[in-house]
């Protein structure tokens, strides 16, 4: 399709890799930069990944699987999902809607994961913050790939929701464009051309998730 999901491949593989790099701790944030509550948070992850992507005691599944368990624990996977469906949610069925949940998020941790395998030695440093409304919290940063020296640093955000004292990611923006609307466009205009049939959303991400998967075996 040249319209909707693979409309924009390239743009989402970049974005992709720079909220991978960023959320796998592949970076390095001086502590003193983090002055806010968000950019501590931001901060602190970074530590988190980073433990995780040196422990040498680990096989390369024990990564994989506290990896998975680190993106859970910080990214609002059910929440980014179904913002993604936009209009079809409200007239979607609870099992539709689970269904949809679970293959999301099947296919965004598939996609992190062969991220992760690949890239180690971005590094990201955090230029600020501010509040676009009430509970939300944008960390500003750049990320820099020291394998293309003379490339202009990437302009990475964070989307931040704070409930109950607790942050978690809910999008992430590379040179101004923003992960969950690009995806939440791309669904809909897949589901605007098939009816609003969401089980057909659900049999691309699943066969997506299985390329995916079947590209890292080879690996």
């Amino acid at each position: 399709m040249r319209n909707g999901i693979t409309g924009k491949v390239m743009m989402m593989r970049r974005m992709l890799l720079a909220a991978a790099v960023a959320t796998a701790g592949l970076i390095a944030i001086p502590a003193a930069q983090a002055a806010t509550p968000a950019e501590q948070f931001v901060g602190d992850t970074v530590q988190k990944g980073t433990a995780i992507l040196t422990e040498k005691s680990l096989t390369k599944e024990q990564r994989r699987a506290k990896c998975q368990d680190f993106l859970l624990g910080l990214i609002d996977l059910k929440s980014v999902s179904e913002y993604t469906l936009g209009q079809y949610r409200r007239s979607a069925s609870p099992a539709d809607i689970a269904a949809y949940n679970a293959a999301y998020k099947d296919y965004a941790l598939a996609v992190y994961q062969g991220y992760f395998d690949k890239f180690t030695d971005q590094t990201l440093k955090v230029t600020g913050s501010y509040s676009p409304t009430p509970g939300d919290t944008v960390v500003k940063t750049t990320l820099v790939d020291p394998s293309k020296p003379g490339e202009k640093p990437l302009s990475v955000l964070f989307r931040l929701e704070n409930a109950g004292g607790k942050f978690t990611v809910v999008d992430m923006s590379a040179e101004g464009v923003w992960l969950r609307q690009t995806q939440r466009d791309d669904f809909t205009g897949f589901l605007g051309q098939h009816g609003g049939d969401i089980k057909a959303l659900i049999g691309v991400l699943k066969t997506k998730t299985e390329q995916v998967k079947a590209e890292k075996k080879k690996r």
